[in-house]
């Protein structure tokens, strides 16, 4: 399958938190299909439901080497986060040709419901810890960016508006 269009921040569905997956159904196994083919054609290494205009609480991500390791997510919630933090560099294809260094634990203990339906709990640890952290923030309706200090932050909407202009 082609891969979905990610949806231009600011749309609503980006700042609104999206809702509870109650059952893992065929349905959710070809959304989570759909972001895989779309994460991979980006490339990157995680997407949220959100990010291509599906409003439910799940994600993919997958940072391994080879590739082909993504783990499925419903309902993801960090139980248990480092105190160490990992600095990373972030961007979205909802908001493309920009980027921020943002600071995060370095390590994740996440619970959700698997592509088998049952509750797992997972630690990660590095890059899959940002990327984990990346796409639950997005689940919760939020961006990046918003964890920058307000004035980086105006910097870096304007930069990408700047962008977006001169398409």
């Amino acid at each position: 399958m082609p891969p979905r269009r990610c949806i231009p921040w600011p749309n609503p569905i980006l700042s609104t938190p999206a809702a509870d997956v109650p059952a893992i159904t065929d349905e959710v196994r070809a959304i989570w299909a759909d972001m895989i083919d779309t994460m991979e054609a980006m490339p990157g290494y995680g997407l949220a439901a959100v990010q291509i205009g599906v409003p439910l609480r799940l994600a993919v991500v997958d940072c391994s080497t080879e590739r082909g390791q993504a783990v499925r997510m419903a309902n993801p919630e960090i139980l248990h986060a480092s105190v160490q933090p990992r600095a990373h560099e972030e961007a979205s294809p909802n908001l493309p040709g920009v980027s921020a260094t943002i600071t995060r634990p370095r390590a994740v203990t996440v619970r959700f419901l698997n592509d088998k339906e049952e509750v797992e709990d997972r630690d990660f640890v590095g890059l899959w810890a940002t990327s984990v952290q990346h796409q639950i923030d997005h689940l919760a309706g939020r961006m990046y960016f918003d964890r920058l200090s307000p004035l980086k932050r105006k910097m870096l909407l304007a930069k990408a508006e700047k962008l977006r202009r001169r398409g």
